[in-house]
C-alpha cells in the first residue's frame, strides 16, 4: 500500500511516499514560495503515483481543523507573507479522489513519536510533541487521538516567569512580546545576542535562560496534562541543551509528582533525521484507508 505525506513547513516542504510499515519509498524537498507553486508542486509529485491510496498532511499554521468549519482545511491568519486564508486542502481535493487527513505540522510529528514509542511499549498512550525552531509549537496525542476541539492548541504562545537574568529581553513574538516563542525560538538568539543560535557554545549563559523557559513548559505539560513522554524537537534542540532542560525541570517540579527517570521522560525525538511528522502522517493516512474500509 502506497501513502502520501506532506510536511509542510514556513521554510520548506517535504513530500514523501511510504507503506503501511511507514518505510519511506520516495522523497522530495523543496523551498515554500508562493501557495499556488509551492502547493502544485505537491500535487505534481503524487500524480507520478497511480497507487497512491491516502495522502496526510500536516502543516504550518495556524490551520483551522474543525470539518465544520467554514474555513476547514485552510491556513488561516498565519503571518507567513502570502499565506494567509489558504484554502491548501482544498487544492489537493481537486486534484485527488483519495482520502487526505489534515492537522498541524506538530500534530504530526507527535504522531510519529507516538507510533514509534508504542513499539517500545504498547502502553504508551499519552505524549507531547514540541518543536523549538523559527518557531515554537506542541502537539499532544492521547489513547490515538489528538488534544484541542475548538482549534489545535498554541502551546508556543503560552506566557512564563522571566528569568532574572533575561529581564531586559522584551521578546520577539509580534502578538505577545514574551511568551514562550518569543523567547525561546531560534531567532531570539540573535536578537539577545547578535549572533546566530549554532555559533553560540552551550557554555553561554544563554542557553541556561532557555532551558529555564523550555523547563516550565514541560512542567505545565506535566501538571496539565500528565503525558508520559515529552519529546523536544526542532533546530534548537539538542542532547546536550535537555540536559541543562531537565536539570532546571527537576528544581521546577521539586518533587511534587513522579514522571520517572527523566532521561526517559523528556527526550529527543526517537526518528531520525527530523523525520517525526513522515512517519506520523503515514501511519495517520493509514488510519484513513482503514475507516474508510471499515465504513464498507
Amino acid at each position: 500500500m502506497l501513502l502520501g505525506s506532506i510536511e509542510a513547513g514556513g521554510t520548506k516542504f517535504v513530500c514523501a511516499v511510504g507503506d503501511e510499515d511507514y518505510r519511506v519509498k520516495d522523497r522530495i524537498q523543496y523551498p515554500t514560495t508562493t501557495p499556488a507553486e509551492t502547493i502544485q508542486k505537491a500535487i505534481d509529485y503524487f500524480k507520478q503515483f497511480s497507487d497512491l491510496q491516502a495522502i496526510s498532511v500536516a502543516s504550518f499554521g495556524p490551520i483551522e481543523i474543525r470539518p465544520e468549519a467554514e474555513r476547514y482545511g485552510y491556513i488561516t491568519d498565519t503571518p507567513k507573507v502570502g499565506w494567509a486564508n489558504t484554502n491548501f486542502l482544498g487544492m489537493l481535493k481537486a486534484a485527488f479522489d483519495l482520502p487526505i487527513y489534515w492537522t498541524t505540522d506538530v500534530n504530526g510529528s507527535a504522531y510519529g513519536e507516538y507510533i514509534l514509542a508504542r513499539e517500545k511499549d504498547p502502553n504508551m498512550s499519552a505524549l507531547t510533541y514540541y518543536t523549538i525552531g523559527t518557531g515554537v509549537g506542541a502537539g499532544t496525542v492521547l489513547n490515538g487521538g489528538f488534544v484541542g476541539t475548538l482549534g489545535h492548541p498554541e502551546v508556543g504562545h503560552v506566557r512564563l516567569k522571566r528569568h532574572p537574568d533575561d529581564l531586559d529581553f522584551k521578546g520577539i513574538c509580534p502578538y505577545h512580546g514574551d511568551c514562550l516563542e518569543g523567547l525561546v525560538s531560534g531567532p531570539t538568539f540573535e536578537a539577545r545576542t547578535g549572533r546566530k543560535g549554532e555559533t553560540i557554545p552551550l557554555t553561554d549563559h544563554v542557553w541556561d535562560i532557555m532551558a529555564y523557559y523550555v523547563a516550565q513548559a514541560a512542567l505545565q505539560t506535566t501538571l496539565h496534562i500528565r503525558p508520559q513522554k515529552i519529546v523536544f524537537g526542532g533546530g534548537v534542540v539538542s542532547e546536550a541543551f535537555l540536559k541543562k532542560v531537565r536539570h532546571e525541570f527537576a528544581a521546577l517540579l521539586n518533587d511534587y509528582q513522579d514522571v520517572g527517570k527523566l532521561d526517559d521522560y523528556i527526550t529527543m525525538p526517537l526518528a531520525a533525521h527530523n523525520g517525526s511528522a513522515t512517519i506520523g502522517d503515514f501511519a495517520l493516512a493509514y488510519r484513513e484507508v482503514n475507516q474508510l474500509v471499515n465504513q464498507k
